[in-house]
């Protein structure tokens, strides 16, 4: 966790901005909120952010127009949060030095990791976040796994479930807990089991016998431990 960072969130939809700053907060940012161009040029001027989170279609003054001032005063990192349509003004946006681009709609918890990742690399080479267990290898910045040194292929729920796990060492989770931090927003709608689901996946891709595993282990009534 990156704290006593501050986000400018600027994206016309009342919602868009709440459900962002929600996160960011419970991730240890201060959340800076603009409506519109004008009042993020203002924002970006007094506060000094440390990351803009910048809408391309916004009221009063576009989004690109916002980013121009932005690199025109600081080398501040600036994500375009854009529509699938605006792949134009993503190719310009990128063009005049945004960091990076998130196409709506998208998920929060994606969002607030592309934060922390954008900022990690302004402030400039560090060492990586590498964690190892048995044989199996997982590097958190570059969201890779080994296994004897192999590359175990991984989709984004299972990845995001390992790193969790691993983050967490020794520790018992219950699946709401794994839910409400692994998958995102949509968490209230998911069944538990969809959490059994990606356990059993990842013992069978990381485990040497699934059957037995000596790493994630079932805490029967409650949830799951993962042990190094």
């Amino acid at each position: 966790m990156i704290a006593s960072r501050t986000v400018l969130v600027v994206d016309d939809e009342p919602m868009v901005r709440e459900v962002l700053a929600h996160y960011l907060t419970h991730d240890g940012f201060t959340v800076v909120e603009a409506a519109d161009g004008e009042e993020a040029v203002a924002k970006l001027d007094a506060c000094a952010p440390d990351l803009v989170l910048l809408d391309l279609m916004l009221p009063k003054k576009h989004g690109l127009e916002v980013l121009r001032h932005a690199r025109s005063t600081s080398d501040v990192p600036v994500i375009l949060l854009t529509a699938l349509g605006d792949e134009k003004d993503r190719v310009a946006g990128l063009e005049l030095g945004a960091d990076d681009y998130v196409v709506k709609p998208f998920s929060p918890r994606e969002v607030a990791a592309r934060v922390k990742s954008v900022l990690r690399r302004a402030s400039g080479p560090s060492a990586p976040v590498i964690l190892s267990f048995g044989e199996v290898t997982v590097d958190l910045d570059r969201r890779r796994v080994e296994r004897a040194e192999a590359e175990v292929e991984l989709t984004r729920l299972e990845f995001d479930l390992l790193a969790f796990l691993v983050s967490h060492p020794n520790r018992v989770v219950s699946r709401d807990e794994l839910l409400q931090n692994v998958w995102d927003s949509s968490a209230e709608w998911q069944d538990p089991a969809t959490v059994t689901v990606h356990v059993r996946r990842l013992r069978q891709k990381l485990e040497h016998d699934p059957s037995q595993p000596e790493h994630i282990l079932t805490v029967y009534g409650v949830g799951y431990r993962f042990e190094l």
